[in-house]
């Protein structure tokens, strides 16, 4: 018997400016990474928390999820990041909590643009390798 549990997918991206339109690009495409890579069942998605950087200012990352398809029921928070001198500018996070058979190994966290800098432990590459090897481990 397969046994769901809440699993926490994280990703991060950055917008290239504070405007609307950035944001709402990196949102999206932060999103559709997330989804393209994970087995996501959208009624079950629990919640979803976006953080943004004290530079990024101009919409919620959350209002732009929000215009989604299947997204419109999901609670959703905006809250700002500590700010760390020296830290990544208009960086915009996500940590997303959905019910899934999926093992945590197999989760897929995307970090975009110049997030890719703060895991680069996490390139597709091993990620695939990591989830090809738990994949292969639940089947035997």
């Amino acid at each position: 018997m397969v046994q769901w549990r809440v699993r926490a997918i994280r990703g991060a991206t950055t917008a290239s400016e504070n405007t609307k339109g950035a944001i709402r690009e990196a949102v999206m495409e932060l999103l559709d990474e997330l989804e393209a890579h994970n087995q996501i069942d959208y009624d079950e998605i629990v919640s979803a928390i976006f953080t943004t950087t004290r530079d990024l200012d101009a919409i919620f990352p959350a209002a732009i999820a929000r215009e989604r398809p299947h997204w419109k029921n999901v609670a959703l928070l905006d809250l700002q990041q500590m700010h760390v001198e020296g830290s990544l500018e208009h960086c915009i996070r996500c940590l997303i909590h959905v019910n899934t058979p999926v093992s945590q190994a197999e989760i897929y966290h995307p970090y975009l643009r110049q997030a890719k800098n703060l895991r680069p432990d996490w390139s597709l590459a091993e990620v695939s390798a990591t989830v090809s090897s738990a994949v292969q481990s639940r089947g035997r």
